[in-house]
């Protein structure tokens, strides 16, 4: 199945962007959506039959049954033209505090910096269609069902089935987890970035990581750089840190037997390596989290 368009709306986590409300609505012919502007929250739109006839900005759809549209929160949504048939459509408001992009690239350019400053872990990066047919649509019509029966929940359960509810449907939508849509440059990132955190604590070469692959080691390095903006070698480096963060948190160990768990021989290459990076050096870091 070919992509049927290239946009795609990009959202860093930790934390999963979460559900706020959603509902059902059923237009007859003559019948069209409200026109409105910066709604402040994202709104997903799933057609069960009919044709809606929406727009965004300066783009325009004619959705019709297992079609899906994510209308952005800082954007000017508006109705094309009234219904035509009877059309009947779920939709759901969501927002995050993550960071989010929308891009025609198969790729986001999401900071793992700030992500790693603000959440204390690299983000996965959620990837939502901008406009897609659905492969199954049956089930996400039975999410959107579930959702909207829980509203008439009490809160105290309502919550947790909507959310979970909620993130079921999100990850049905991940393009990251359908091989269909995925890029092959995204595969092989992702592919190299799996052996590296399988491996990091032995001795990665770019032989060793070509062979693995089963590509070229300069071609790796391109697909990394291009999705995480990364060489192997940096996200090698950078990986190493993160772990030797972890250990420093909730071990006691010697400095010298972290650095080497993590893939350093040179424990004083290990602290100037941990200091350039965090800005503390590792003693200083691990007294900073001590009571």
């Amino acid at each position: 199945m070919m992509l049927e368009a290239s946009e795609q709306v990009y959202f860093a986590v930790p934390p999963l962007p979460y559900y706020l409300e959603s509902g059902e609505e059923y237009y007859e012919p003559g019948g069209q959506h409200p026109n409105r502007k910066q709604l402040g929250v994202f709104d997903l739109i799933l057609i069960e039959s009919g044709c809606l006839f929406i727009g965004e900005e300066d783009r325009e759809w004619s959705l019709t049954a297992g079609q899906t549209v994510l209308l952005l929160p800082d954007r000017y949504h508006y109705s094309v033209k009234p219904a035509e048939e009877n059309t009947r459509f779920y939709w759901v408001h969501f927002q995050t505090v993550g960071e989010w992009q929308q891009s025609e690239q198969d790729h986001a350019s999401l900071s793992h910096d700030v992500h790693y400053n603000r959440f204390l872990t690299s983000p996965y990066s959620l990837h939502l269609q901008k406009q897609w047919t659905l492969p199954y649509p049956e089930q996400a019509f039975r999410l959107m069902r579930a959702l909207n029966k829980a509203g008439g929940e009490r809160q105290s359960s309502a919550f947790w089935t909507q959310q979970q509810t909620f993130e079921e449907l999100l990850r049905m939508m991940d393009l990251r987890q359908n091989d269909t849509y995925i890029s092959p440059v995204v595969t092989l990132a992702e592919k190299a970035e799996a052996f590296i955190k399988n491996n990091y604590r032995s001795e990665i070469t770019s032989k060793t990581m070509a062979d693995a692959l089963n590509f070229h080691y300069n071609y790796i390095t391109r697909c990394m750089k291009q999705v995480y903006d990364m060489t192997p070698i940096d996200y090698l480096a950078k990986y190493r840190l993160e772990q030797a963060k972890l250990l420093l948190l909730k071990t006691e160990w010697p400095i010298s037997e972290i650095a080497h768990y993590v893939g350093f021989e040179n424990v004083p290459y290990f602290s100037n390596c941990f200091a350039n990076q965090i800005g503390l050096s590792p003693t200083k870091f691990r007294k900073q989290y001590m009571s």
